[in-house]
Formats: C-alpha cells, sequence, structure tokens
C-alpha cells in the first residue's frame, strides 16, 4: 500500500484509530477497481464530518472526489463545520469533477428538505473550503442513472463520493444515495461514504457507529488545543479545571473545543473561579434541534420527561422506567404510545433505550439538548409534575428525588426549601444523590457562607462516593471559610469541612505530607463542633504518616484522639499501634491482641462477629499484621471485603482490597493475592486513588516475583515507584524495591539483588518503611551470601532475630533459621538447614520451604555431596512447581541438572538446530550464562561454582563449540537465547509505600 493510500492526518483524529483504518480498506478496494459504501453515524460533534475530509485528502492523487453536503437554504456552501478542533480543510482530487457527477450527486438541487436546507455538490479540487457548485436543476434520478452519471462524471478513474450531513439531504435524494450505494460491488469503481445521524435514513447499508472518545483521547485532544488557538494559554490548565472540561465535554470533541474556546485564560489556569454551568455548549446542543422538531408531540414531551427525571439521579443512572410511565400518563400521553416509547425505541428514533426497569439516552448528551431546547416555563412544569408524583410515593424512598425535582423548578434562591433538601441527604442515600442534592441545595441557599458550607459537604459526599474530580469542582466553588460555624447544619460542617476534604483528596490521590497537615489542620478546626469528623481527620492523618514512614507524625496523630467515645476495641488499638511505634512492643502487642478479642478468647475473633464497621474491620487487619498473625489477618481482611461491599462506602474497597491481598501475600497464598490486588487497581482506578493504585501495583509485584514473569513483575515495580516517589509513599516504594530484588534472586542474579536490597535494610537516608523492611532481610542475606559477601551481615541478622522473636509470624523462625545456615561455620551449617527445615513443616508454606530446600540443595552440591543434593533439590523444584512460581522452579530445575539428575520437561536446544546438544547441561548453562555477557566470576555466583570450575567448562564449550571467543559465542546462540536485563549496580532510592 501506498503512503497515498493510507488514510493520514497532520492533525491528529484522536480516538479514531479504528474508523480510519476501516475507511483505509474502503478506499484500498477503490483503488483497485472495486466499489463499496460506508455510512459513519454519530450525533452532532463526534466527527463525522473529520473523518469523510481525511478520507478525501487520501484519495485525491488516485482519483476524484465528489463531496457533497447540506447547507442551509439560499447559501452557496458545500461543506459543513469541522466537527474536531484543529482538523484540516477538505483536499480534493487532482482531477476536477465535471458537472455531471456533480449533478447526478445533487439529485434535485434547490428543493429544500424539511429542515430548511437544500442539498449543493461540489467537487473538492483544492485545500480549502469545497467551492459552491454551479446553480442547475436536473431531474430526479433513479439508482441506475445516479451510478451511470457518477461514472460518467469520474474520467475513469476510481471516483470517492463522500456525502456529509446525508440525513438532512431532502427524501428523493437520500432514498437514491442509499440504493446506489447498495449497488456498488466488484468492479464499480466508485466508493461512497456517508456521514449522517444515527437514523434509519441508511439502515440497510454497512455502518460504523462512532462513539463518544474515550478517557484519554479526550485528555490528548485537550491538552493540544489548550496549547494552541483561541484558547491558548502559556500557562497550563488548572487541574480541576482541566476535569471540569473533561466532564462536561463528555467525549465529543467538537463541544469540548467550544468549551475551552469560551474559557478566558484566567479561568483556564485557575486564577478566576469557573462559571456555572460553563458557557459554550449552546451550539452542539442545537445541533439536535432538527431531530427533536421531526418528532411529534408526544415523543418530545415524553423526552422531556425523561430529561428531567434524570435530573435527580447519580450521572448515567437513567431514569426509572416506572416514573416515567406515571409521569406520561399523568401528563395525558397515549398508553399505547408509552408502551411502545418505553419498550422499543423506534417512538424516539433511538433517542431513549430501556436497559431492564431504567431508561437512558442514547447519546447521553441528548437529554441536555432536550432541557436546553425547551423553554424554560415547561421545564419548570415537567419538573413541578415529576415532583408531585415522587412526593405521592411516600417515605424515604421519594423525600429526596422529590425535593430535588422541586429544586429544578425553583425560579432563584430559596431558603427554605435549600434547608429540607440538605436535612434529606442522609444514609440511606448513596453518596452520590447526596452530593447531588446539597449542591442542588447550595445553589439555592442565598447566604454566601451556608452556600461554601454546602459546596463543601457535597465535595465531602463526591469524595465518598469515588467522583474526585468532581469533588474539586465543588471545592473550587466554596468561598473563604465563615468564621463561626453558627446557623450551619450538621451536614454540612461548618469550619474546617474544606480544608478535610482537602485532605482526604490528597491522601488518596497527593502527597502524602500535604494530606497530614491538612487533615491535622482540619481536626483542629473542626474539633469544637463536630467531633465525628475531627476523629476521621486525624486517623487520616495519621494513614498519611504511615504510608510515608514518618513514625513521628503517625504518634502526633494519634496522640491527639481522644477514644473515650469510642469503645474498648478502638481505645486497645490506638493505644497499642501507640506503643508499637513508639518501641514498647510488647506492651503494643498485648493492646493489640485486646483490640481483636476484647473478651480474651482467642477463638474465632469476637470482633468478626460484632464489628459491622467496615472501617473498624480494617483496623482490626491492620493489628493483625502488625502482630504477625497473618492467618487472623486473612480472615479479617475477608470480612473487610464483604462488609464494603454490602455498606460501602465504594472509596474503600482498593484499600480493603490491598489489605487482604498484603495478609495474602505474608500467608504465602501469592494467587489469591494477585487476584486480589488486580480486582484492588481497577477500582483504584474508577475511584480516582493513584495512591492506592501505587500500593497495588506493589502487592502485585511481590506476587510477580514469586509467579512471574520477570517483565510483569518490572512493570508492576515502575508503575509502584511512578506512583509512590513523587507523592512520598515509603511503604510501595518499600515493597516494589523488595519484589525487584526477589526477583533478581529468582534468575540467579544475587549481586544486583544485594545491591537493591541492601539500603532498604541497614541504617541510613536510604532506609526502606519501618513496618516492612524487616521482610526483606532473608533475601538481602541470601543475595549477599550467594554474591560472597558474607561479612556484612551480623547486625541485620540480629535484628530480624529480635523480630522473629517478637512477631507471631509462622515464617519467621523458619527464615532465621535460614539466615543462620547461610552465614554459618560449614560444621554448622548442615544443622541449621535441618532446623530452618523443621521450622517450615510446623508453618507450612511451599514457597519459603522450597527456598530453604533450594539454598540446602545448593549449599550441598558446593560441597560436592552431589547425591545428598538431589533429593532437597528436587522437593524445592516439586514445591515450585506447585505453587507456581516458574523462575524459581527453573533455577532449581538449573540445580538439579547439574547435580546430574534430568528434569522432566526441560529445554536443552531451544534454537532446535542442535547446537547445544553435544554441551553437558552444567556446560550448557555456563554457555548461555556467557552469551548474555557475563564474566566468569559473574557466572560463578550465579550458578555456585568456582571461577577456576567455570573457566575449565568454558574451554571445553568452547572446543566443542568450535569458537575461540565470547563474541563468537554469543553470535552463535544469539537466536536461542533471551538477553537477561543488565541492572545498574546502583542501589534505588526506597522513597515510599503504605500497607498495614
Amino acid at each position: 500500500m501506498t503512503s497515498s493510500t493510507t488514510v493520514r492526518s497532520p492533525h491528529r483524529l484522536y480516538g479514531r484509530g479504528g474508523e480510519l483504518a476501516i475507511i483505509q480498506g474502503l478506499l484500498t478496494r477503490l483503488r483497485q477497481g472495486d466499489g463499496g459504501a460506508l455510512v459513519l453515524a454519530a450525533p452532532p460533534g463526534l466527527g463525522r464530518t473529520a473523518l469523510l475530509r481525511e478520507a478525501a485528502s487520501a484519495h485525491r492523487s488516485r482519483g476524484p472526489v465528489l463531496y457533497g453536503t447540506a447547507s442551509a437554504a439560499g447559501t452557496a456552501a458545500a461543506t459543513a463545520s469541522a466537527d474536531s478542533a484543529g482538523l484540516p480543510d477538505p483536499v480534493g482530487p487532482a482531477a476536477y469533477t465535471g458537472p455531471a457527477a456533480r449533478a447526478a450527486l445533487a439529485g434535485r438541487a434547490g428543493s429544500a428538505d424539511r429542515g430548511g436546507r437544500a442539498t449543493h455538490a461540489a467537487p473538492a479540487d483544492r485545500a480549502g473550503p469545497v467551492p459552491a457548485p454551479e446553480p442547475f436543476t436536473p431531474e430526479p434520478l433513479t439508482p441506475e442513472e445516479l451510478l451511470a452519471r457518477l461514472r460518467d462524471g469520474s474520467t475513469g478513474r476510481p471516483l470517492l463520493v463522500c456525502a456529509d450531513d446525508a440525513h438532512a439531504w431532502d427524501p428523493a435524494c437520500r432514498t437514491a444515495l442509499a440504493a446506489a450505494a447498495r449497488r456498488l460491488g466488484p468492479g464499480s469503481g466508485v466508493g461512497i461514504l456517508i456521514a449522517a445521524d444515527d437514523g434509519p435514513a441508511f439502515a440497510e447499508l454497512p455502518t460504523r457507529r462512532l462513539g463518544p472518545l474515550d478517557e484519554d483521547a479526550s485528555a490528548a485532544l485537550l491538552d493540544r488545543l489548550a496549547g494552541a488557538g483561541a484558547g491558548a494559554t502559556t500557562d497550563p490548565l488548572d487541574p480541576v479545571v482541566r476535569a471540569e472540561l473533561l466532564r462536561e465535554g463528555a467525549g465529543n470533541p467538537r463541544l469540548l473545543t467550544a468549551l475551552l474556546g469560551h474559557l478566558t485564560p484566567g479561568r483556564l489556569t485557575g486564577r478566576t473561579p469557573l462559571p456555572s454551568p460553563l458557557p459554550g455548549a449552546e451550539g452542539v446542543l442545537e445541533a439536535y434541534a432538527y431531530r427533536l422538531d421531526a418528532l411529534p408531540a408526544p415523543a418530545r414531551a415524553l423526552l422531556l420527561l425523561a430529561a428531567a427525571a434524570q435530573e435527580h439521579e447519580p450521572a448515567g443512572a437513567g431514569t426509572d422506567a416506572l416514573l416515567l410511565l406515571r409521569a406520561g400518563t399523568r401528563a395525558g400521553l397515549p398508553r399505547d404510545f408509552l408502551d411502545d416509547a418505553l419498550f422499543g425505541p423506534a417512538a424516539t428514533e433511538g433517542l431513549l433505550q430501556r436497559a431492564g426497569s431504567r431508561v437512558h439516552f442514547s447519546p447521553p448528551l441528548a437529554a441536555r439538548a432536550v432541557l436546553h431546547h425547551t423553554p424554560p416555563a415547561r421545564r419548570r412544569a415537567a419538573h413541578e409534575l415529576l415532583a408531585a408524583l415522587l412526593g405521592e410515593a411516600g417515605g424515604r424512598a421519594g423525600t429526596l428525588a422529590a425535593l430535588a425535582q422541586r429544586a429544578c423548578a425553583a425560579p432563584g434562591p430559596d431558603h427554605a426549601l435549600a434547608a429540607r433538601l440538605e436535612a434529606a441527604a442522609t444514609a440511606p442515600y448513596s453518596h452520590a444523590e447526596r452530593s447531588s442534592a446539597l449542591a442542588r441545595a447550595a445553589v439555592l441557599t442565598p447566604d454566601p457562607p451556608l452556600r461554601s458550607a454546602r459546596f463543601a459537604a457535597a465535595a465531602e459526599q463526591a469524595a465518598h462516593a469515588g467522583d474526585p474530580d468532581r469533588a474539586r469542582a465543588l471545592l473550587a466553588r466554596t468561598a473563604a471559610p465563615a468564621e463561626t460555624g453558627s446557623g450551619l447544619a450538621p451536614t454540612t460542617g461548618g469550619p474546617g469541612l474544606a480544608p478535610y476534604v482537602h485532605g482526604l483528596l490528597a491522601l488518596r490521590s497527593g502527597p502524602a505530607v500535604d494530606a497530614h497537615e491538612a487533615l491535622l489542620a482540619a481536626a483542629a478546626l473542626l474539633g469544637p463542633h463536630d467531633p465525628g469528623r475531627a476523629l476521621h481527620a486525624l486517623l487520616g492523618a495519621a494513614d498519611a504518616a504511615w504510608v510515608r514512614g514518618d513514625a513521628g507524625g503517625y504518634l502526633e496523630a494519634m496522640g491527639r484522639v481522644d477514644p473515650t467515645p469510642y469503645g474498648d476495641a478502638f481505645a486497645s488499638y490506638r493505644a497499642g499501634m501507640c506503643a508499637v511505634l513508639a518501641g514498647r512492643t510488647a506492651e503494643g502487642h498485648a493492646l493489640l491482641r485486646r483490640c481483636l478479642d476484647p473478651d480474651g478468647s482467642a477463638e474465632g475473633h469476637p470482633v468478626l462477629r460484632r464489628c459491622p464497621d467496615p472501617a473498624g474491620l480494617l483496623r482490626a487487619g491492620v493489628a493483625a499484621l502488625v502482630l504477625g498473625e497473618v492467618a487472623a489477618a486473612c480472615r479479617i481482611g475477608a470480612r473487610a471485603l464483604g462488609a464494603v461491599r454490602t455498606r460501602g462506602p465504594e472509596v474503600l474497597l482498593p484499600q480493603a482490597l490491598e489489605y487482604l491481598a498484603y495478609a495474602e501475600l505474608r500467608a504465602g497464598l501469592h494467587a489469591a493475592a494477585r487476584a486480589h490486588a488486580l480486582e484492588g487497581l481497577h477500582a483504584a482506578r474508577r475511584t480516582g486513588q493513584p495512591n492506592s493504585s501505587a500500593r497495588l501495583h506493589a502487592v502485585l509485584a511481590l506476587a510477580a516475583s514469586v509467579e512471574g514473569p520477570a517483565e510483569a513483575c518490572a512493570a508492576h515495580c515502575d508503575a509502584a515507584l511512578a506512583g509512590a516517589v513523587p507523592h512520598g509513599l515509603a511503604q510501595p516504594a518499600t515493597l516494589a524495591t523488595w519484589a525487584r530484588g526477589r526477583a533478581d534472586l529468582a534468575v540467579g542474579r544475587p549481586e544486583e539483588a544485594a545491591a537493591r536490597l541492601g539500603p532498604l535494610v541497614r541504617p541510613g537516608p536510604r532506609q526502606g518503611h519501618f513496618a516492612v523492611r524487616t521482610l526483606a532481610v532473608p533475601c538481602y542475606v541470601e543475595a549477599v551470601v550467594l554474591g560472597g559477601r558474607g561479612g556484612e551481615l551480623s547486625s541485620v541478622v540480629d535484628e530480624f532475630a529480635a523480630w522473629a522473636d517478637r512477631t507471631a509470624d509462622p515464617q519467621a523462625p523458619a527464615q532465621l533459621a535460614r539466615c543462620r545456615a547461610l552465614t554459618a561455620p560449614a560444621d554448622e551449617a548442615d544443622a541449621r538447614y535441618a532446623e530452618a527445615l523443621a521450622h517450615h513443616d510446623r508453618a507450612g508454606g511451599d514457597f519459603e520451604r522450597a527456598r530453604t530446600l533450594l539454598l540446602y540443595g545448593q549449599w550441598l552440591r558446593r560441597r560436592r555431596r552431589t547425591r545428598e543434593a538431589r533429593t532437597p533439590l528436587r522437593d524445592a523444584l516439586v514445591a515450585f512447581q506447585r505453587c507456581s512460581a516458574r523462575a524459581w522452579a527453573e533455577r532449581a530445575g538449573g540445580e538439579l541438572r547439574a547435580a546430574g539428575e534430568p528434569v522432566a520437561g526441560a529445554v536443552r536446544d531451544t534454537g532446535g538446530g542442535g547446537v547445544l546438544s553435544a554441551l553437558t547441561p552444567q556446560q550448557q548453562r555456563i554457555a548461555r550464562c556467557v552469551a548474555e555477557g557475563a564474566t566468569n566470576r559473574e557466572v560463578a555466583l550465579r550458578l555456585s561454582l568456582s571461577p577456576r570450575t567455570v573457566d575449565h567448562h568454558l574451554r571445553n564449550v568452547f572446543a566443542a563449540l568450535s569458537v575461540r571467543s565470547r563474541t563468537e559465542l554469543a553470535r552463535l546462540l544469539g537466536p536461542q537465547t533471551s538477553p537477561m536485563p543488565r541492572t545498574p549496580r546502583t542501589p534505588l532510592s526506597p522513597q515510599s509505600p503504605q500497607g498495614p
């Protein structure tokens, strides 16, 4: 395919790669002499005209392009305006398209359609707008005559017909065009691209329906638009403004362009508050008018009721079909019509779609267009009718919705109605419903301080609903806080609420130090009049300090908490955590056990049965992990997850999944941890919590360091560090670095592992997070010993021994014995390994036991006790396979082959050409390592051999393969080996992650 037939855009069409590929296929077939047709169906503003222009530009060097469009009656325009900013003007062919072809396409030019438009056709023979056609009035054509005239006018070259806004052509033209398009096929030499609304006019033709741009494409388009054009600014877009533009733009390129163009530089950079609603949407919304006006009166009335009924629902929820049926009946609409409209899309031309008991607009922007196109008096009447129906339903179910509908009907500020809305916006309504109601109450509030407080309360509920962008937009509408809280209802919280919400948002998506300071300040403001929120602010500040690795900050925040009103379990948790972080470990552990078991009966952990509060269960899970009670942490984590799923809020779901996944990692349940962490990652992205995403990436990296592949571990590590380092999250940074070090050990790179893990476990400014760095000590000891630097370990092993003596973690005694076996003299190591394996037998867990067996077998083989080494190595291989630790199983299999035992399923020669078949298993491993670029000393460390042994085997490899240098060996084995990534010897900076 030549470049001239490839659809290319000098101005990128964001999010339309699939459509461009389909058009490119049509143009390729057209170039080969075969015809075809394609309809690009889309509501206004989604870029259908832009795609037609791209096709015309791509075809211009191959043949003529006939570009036809509809314009207002009496005008002489041949193209519609671009549907997306920055799009190229239509570019025509090298050859002029004659009057015959233009007449064929126009059909009955000069006859207006029912929208008051006339159809025109013109050649696109130069850059810029297509020139107006010369006046002509041909007779109506049959499809066969139309095709014949198009072929006559194409001068024997492949002709591309672009029919823009074809839904607005007069009926005769539409009918002829559709019939002609159906007759195209092999050898016709004519291609027809039709851009139209998603209506029935071209239903029988191949159709590609354009949807709104996805989030990434919308963001990319906005960033480009903000850097050039009328709305350009030298300063970056304010994040809150950017999020609000993307939300209001709804994935519509034309709407996004218009909204941006109506904002001043001050508003774009956040120096001036945004107006509400944002200006600029009028043009796109009016583009729906022709379709709405063409509907019969009952359909327009039903659409108005449906659009009005959505006003009290969360975004995207649609409206209740039964409510709409009752409203339509009350409005006097025929029952047969209502049944047809609500059970089939034909009555509203597809604008209403039913999904179960809910009715949605398709596209969603049509609801806004209906309200925009309806006179205010009729809108208020619809809201009042719905309010009356909802009020008649009685009970709490309809109270908030009825008040919200009355608020929509209010002509101006209404203090009494605002107060009723605020009072009703409580549980059991969802956080999203409460946020919407409080925002409406704020709009109706004439008093500025109270209005700001209600906006802040709405922002708080939006944050709990997992909509941080909406929360920030609402916070931007708050003014300076009132000097006193008098007159403010409990829902609004008064002074300190806005800083509290800012702190919550920073805790989930910003720097941890900012969250800590904001929440401490908010607690001080909230304390005198809102102790409940003040408590949550202090607990949030403690969480921020924990994830930073700031023990002092944690103690400061928890020290301000008065536990008296909150029960014995909470008091034990607070006192126990403070004691542990203050160094009084025994006292702290005793208190934390009381937090788990306030009645003194360890069996069953009564807190699991009596605590329905998700936050309380999450705290209990943290206490269990600090104690090392990993089995209890898994049970409590599962209960906490169930409580969050049933009681909410959804914003806690990523945290519940993270804590459960981390507990499962500690328990050796790596597959379950991976599954829960992946679900948590999706939830964190859905609810706008990048800090939780970083922590979950760290958990996934640890799981991948066991199960593999190495590429997945590296990707999760990079993602965790990318989120953790800028926000100062020490805990996920420590976990991610530990994961990468353990992955290095899996593939036999102990020196790299030691370089990564050393700064985490040794004293110094880069020391890892206080709660998790000790867990990396066994990996660090293994890396240092296998790397040949055993003299550095006494202090870290002693520190690990002190921790193992305090914790209830069942793996700690076995890991300590393994560390001592690695560092013990040869005459003591056997006994130490036997002690470690005995501890493993009591604790259970395949992975850690297999690691000890692998190291023991490797130690035996280095002592030339090859026969004895085979048993632990074989057991290690089977255990690694059982827990799906593929890289570790490969390492164990290599050691077992080196001990002289064949391994089932081992790949001896991956190249398929027999190059390595003449070598022994040990020589194959050495040859692959050398081909990857390892020195003799590095090969010796990797394979637990002496450098002299490596040199001896390498000489035999050279002789067997008839090569004379390492370069020749690498060239010979290059296609058969995948080079192992060479990691820098400089240790990584461990900046920060969170965890219990």
